[in-house]
């Protein structure tokens, strides 16, 4: 019975909270642009983290360490 309730919470922390947000965009008559702002926020921080792993590739290519033989 407890599992049963702890499964139970975790689908109503899902469904009608973490959610909220996401109905407000789909009731709401908003724009395009507002509609879609959380997959700009995704794309910005995949942007962000592709930047950040560039850059650490770039400094570990020119520091010799890539691809070292163990």
């Amino acid at each position: 019975m407890i599992a049963f309730n702890i499964f139970k919470w975790i689908g109503q922390l899902f469904t009608e909270i973490l959610f909220i947000p996401f109905d407000f965009l789909r009731k709401g008559d908003l724009n395009w642009w507002m509609n879609n702002a959380v997959n700009w926020i995704f794309l910005a921080v995949l942007l962000v983290l592709f930047y950040y792993w560039m850059k650490e590739s770039r400094r570990f290519v020119k520091e010799g360490t890539e691809d070292l033989p163990k």
